[in-house]
């Protein structure tokens, strides 16, 4: 007999839109109290330790890269079986995170602040434009909730951050100030927000690929030290590929 069960056509793409918007947005961000709560608590343990800094600013430093290394080897160790890609991986990682690291131990009050800035407002914008917005996906198998609205809003946050951190410069409003070389003042400040989107995308890369290990290894937070925020590598995955490409360009350009 002849199999008569009508077939469902694809889902169109339009349909999948206004379902995803179809969720209020309260319900979308629900989490956000825990969230902002324990950025709270992040944010005065690092301005504390900015504020201290020397010795209490590097101990800090290295510890949020020891937990951050701690971590990786986890997710590592879950990702795959095979002991010599684990000894490789970890390599690699800890290659990728004592770089980072190291750059930020041995940077000026400038750098640091630029690069917590850009990493900071890149996640928050990205957040809140990808919760608002939705709409398609960058890479719906390496991380479901990032969207091409929050990659955007992300890259004109960190845009944002680095135009005004450049003019609170500039005003003697903060300071002291680290010349990158490339010109960065109030008559300048294309340059500065094209700088600030770059750092966002890598920022961004950052955050992909810590998506990835995760997926591999079968986890959504690569721990849960930090409430609403998984781990401490959730946390920085961001600021890495940040840290080390403003290392690179400061080092680079005042030779």
């Amino acid at each position: 007999m002849k199999d008569e069960t009508p077939i469902t056509p694809p889902e169109r793409r339009r349909d999948r839109l206004k379902r995803h918007m179809a969720v209020p947005y309260a319900v979308r961000t629900s989490d956000l109290p825990v969230r902002v709560a324990s950025a709270a608590v992040m944010l005065l343990l690092a301005g504390a330790a900015f504020a201290f800094g020397g010795e209490v600013l590097d101990t800090f430093i290295v510890v949020v890269g020891l937990a951050c290394f701690v971590e990786l080897v986890l997710l590592v160790s879950r990702a795959t079986p095979s002991v010599p890609y684990r000894l490789a991986a970890i390599t690699a990682g800890a290659v990728y995170i004592a770089l980072a690291a190291g750059i930020l131990t041995g940077a000026g009050d400038f750098l640091i602040v630029l690069v917590i800035g850009v990493t900071v407002f890149t996640d928050t914008f990205a957040y809140f434009a990808g919760r608002a917005i939705g709409g398609p996906k960058i890479a719906p198998r390496i991380s479901p909730s990032k969207t091409w609205a929050g990659l955007f809003g992300g890259m004109a946050g960190a845009a944002l951050w680095v135009v005004l951190w450049v003019v609170a410069i500039e005003g003697n409003i903060v300071g002291p100030r680290f010349e990158l070389g490339l010109t960065l003042d109030r008559g300048n400040l294309g340059p500065a927000a094209l700088l600030g989107a770059g750092l966002a995308v890598l920022a961004q890369a950052g955050d992909f690929f810590e998506s990835w290990l995760k997926r591999r290894a079968g986890v959504k937070d690569s721990s849960r030290l930090i409430p609403g925020h998984g781990g401490v590598f959730d946390r920085v995955d961001g600021m890495l590929p940040v840290a080390i490409a403003v290392g690179l360009i400061a080092t680079a350009l005042t030779q």
